[in-house]
């Protein structure tokens, strides 16, 4: 009974699987910060701090704003998938100059990696089909900040977890080929380290308008 029952679930696995329709996304776009606080210690002993910053995105400034996902659709209009985005957040001239930074940005970038779960309705508006997903994961900027005390950090971290929302709109080219646009929005928290003895903690939220084309097989 139990060989049965596995059996059984792998056709089930396998159909399942070659009913899925497999689209690979590729978009940029326009990416924007609302300001945050961030908190932590400053590097070389210099002290607790607790600033308000005003991040900007520079989306078209090298590197620039994108990002790419993988979906798996079912016939049931579910899809389920990977993402990959590289946002980016420089901290203002005030917030530097308070703090005695030169730098302090996630700029190469700040990134966002999820596993998603999408819905779509297709053919809901002649043939484009409006879609809208969710997903989770985790945050890991690269940090690139020089403080006047002789602390230069540059690298990447795992900062902590990340949250993204999307709702947008494709429409299709050709028989393999579609072009999308969509509303998205990414919240992560992000608690890492300067070099010598420093510390950030700050909240990072996204809002971004992108485009984009997709293949589909």
């Amino acid at each position: 009974m139990k060989n049965v029952i596995l059996g059984a679930a792998i056709v089930a696995g396998l159909t399942t699987a070659a009913a899925a329709e497999t689209e690979l996304s590729f978009y940029t776009g326009w990416q924007t910060l609302p300001h945050s606080r961030i908190s932590g210690e400053l590097p070389n002993g210099g002290g607790d701090y607790d600033e308000l910053v005003g991040w900007k995105g520079d989306s078209f400034a090298a590197p620039p704003y994108y990002g790419a996902r993988a979906m798996w659709w079912q016939p049931s209009g579910l899809g389920f998938g990977v993402e990959y985005t590289h946002t980016k957040a420089y901290a203002d001239d005030d917030t530097l100059d308070t703090l005695g930074f030169s730098q302090l940005e996630f700029t190469d970038g700040h990134n966002v990696l999820t596993a998603n779960v999408h819905k779509r309705w297709e053919d809901r508006w002649g043939n484009i089909t409006p879609y809208v997903g969710g997903g989770l994961g985790i945050a890991f900027p690269h940090v690139d900040a020089d403080h006047e005390s002789g602390s230069n950090t540059y690298g990447f971290q795992v900062t902590g977890p990340a949250v993204r929302l999307t709702a947008g709109a494709s429409m299709p080219i050709n028989d393999r080929f579609s072009v999308f646009g969509e509303y998205q929005f990414t919240y992560s928290t992000n608690e890492g380290d300067f070099e010598d003895g420093g510390s950030f903690d700050t909240d990072i939220k996204t809002n971004a308008l992108n485009i984009g084309v997709s293949l589909n097989f």
